[in-house]
């Protein structure tokens, strides 16, 4: 009796906490677009681009020697990255893009390449 009886209390208990809420229905459809999602993509879009940042990796266990650097003003953007090239060289590019001019970039290389 008194086994029935904490089990039926343990069934009451699971019934009252559980979630009275219908589970939540996921839709795989497109968003549904406005007039005013277009005007806040526009005003994103227009505003310049002005950014310079630089990183470099330099580790002497590994070898790895490598870094970036670029800055950006509107629609010009200029910047260089080299790698140490596991012959002993050291790869540079140095790149600007200057409105719809493209990539253009200048690949060089420093030292001399030494093969075991």
């Amino acid at each position: 009796m008194t086994t029935k009886l904490c089990f039926l209390l343990g069934v009451v208990v699971v019934l009252a906490a559980a979630d009275k809420r219908p589970p939540p229905v996921y839709s795989y459809q497109a968003p549904e677009e406005s007039e005013e999602s277009y005007e806040s993509y526009e005003s994103y879009e227009s505003k310049e681009a002005k950014y310079d940042f630089n990183y470099a990796v330099k580790d002497e266990y590994s070898g790895n020697d490598f870094g970036h650097q670029e800055s950006r003003d509107g629609d010009h953007t200029q910047g260089s990255y080299y790698v140490q090239l596991p012959d002993g060289r050291l790869q540079r590019v140095t790149y600007y893009v200057d409105g719809d001019s493209g990539y253009i970039a200048e690949v060089t290389y420093e030292g001399e390449a030494h093969y075991p």
